[in-house]
């Protein structure tokens, strides 16, 4: 439970820490700021949803009821949408304008992970956790 905390503590920094940098882009330096932290926020997530995988192995989900595959479909939606970003990131970097739709992309996969981690914690606090030494 500790490591999720903190992995999901740290990805939240950082995400926001990409946030604040993508909307002062026209800086330079927040540029490459904002292009570091991507990847660090990248990395944070995979840590955290490794964590929360190793969690979930200590708590019966299904118990959880119909949150568990909402939270399920929200996380995977989640993932997914950090694509949009990435490639309008990409196109924004190859022709050196700000495109609105990274923007957007970005606002949406950053609303789509809050989200997920909204229900995953409502799943886990309604979820039965296994008997210590199962």
């Amino acid at each position: 439970m500790i490591e999720f905390v903190i992995a999901f503590l740290c990805t939240v920094l950082a995400l926001v820490g990409v946030l604040w940098t993508g909307l002062r882009w026209r800086i330079k330096r927040r540029r490459a700021l904002h292009l570091g932290l991507v990847g660090v926020s990248v990395c944070l997530l995979v840590w955290t949803i490794i964590a929360a995988l190793d969690l979930g192995t200590g708590y019966d989900l299904d118990s959880a009821g119909r949150i568990y595959p909402v939270h399920m479909f929200l996380a995977r939606l989640a993932t997914l949408g950090l694509l949009l970003p990435v490639v309008t990131g990409l196109v924004t970097l190859r022709t050196g304008k700000q495109h609105r739709y990274h923007r957007q992309g970005a606002l949406a996969a950053f609303s789509l992970i809050v989200l997920a981690a909204i229900t995953g914690i409502w799943m886990i606090l309604a979820a039965t956790p296994y008997p210590a030494g199962v």
